[in-house]
């Protein structure tokens, strides 16, 4: 077997790598509909694709620990929680007026411009990083752990409070509705 049997290059690509792509090529597109259906329930159920998406995507990029997190504290709490915010507050079932401000030119050219400057930034960012491969796994449940813990604790505490803090106010909010036609 000589070098170039060995090695798969890029015009060779492996089952994960081809699955990777069209899960995420699934994925955009589910964004895509997320951010451009005019029913915000349909929304809300196609964000909970695209995060599923996304879960999918780091399973096959062996990261086992973040896909769980991805799918239980996303997919399970945040879009449940969205779900419940537009139940309590009475927000339309249908396509809603009050949720297309017709500003669909500049919010376009606000993300294209959001988006070049992010893929920008990561680009020069990491374009001279190396990945340690002594140790754990990055995606293992140990690497992972110890760097939540050791850096990430404070924000995902005031993530929570924020969170929770939304849930009061859309009860707040339902139940004001409720005082004011009495």
């Amino acid at each position: 077997m000589t070098v170039n049997e060995s090695h798969s290059g890029f015009l060779s690509p492996t089952g994960i790598e081809i699955a990777f792509v069209l899960v995420g090529i699934a994925t955009l597109g589910a964004a895509l509909v997320t951010v451009t259906t005019r029913q915000l329930v349909h929304a809300a159920l196609w964000l909970i694709v695209a995060l599923g998406g996304l879960a999918v995507e780091y399973l096959l990029l062996t990261a086992e620990f973040i896909a769980w997190v991805q799918v239980l504290i996303y997919v399970g709490s945040v879009v449940v929680l969205l779900l419940f915010g537009l139940m309590l507050t009475r927000a339309p079932i249908g396509r809603s007026p009050d949720a297309d401000s017709e500003n669909r030119w500049a919010a376009l050219a606000v993300a294209v411009a959001a988006a070049g400057t992010l893929v920008w930034v990561v680009v020069d960012a990491f374009r001279t990083t190396w990945i340690e491969l002594d140790g754990p796994a990055q995606g293992s449940t140990e690497a992972t752990g110890a760097f939540l813990f050791r850096h990430w604790v404070l924000p995902f505490e005031a993530l929570s409070v924020l969170l929770l803090a939304a849930l009061v106010g859309a009860i707040v909010l339902s139940r004001k509705g409720r005082e004011d036609k009495s």
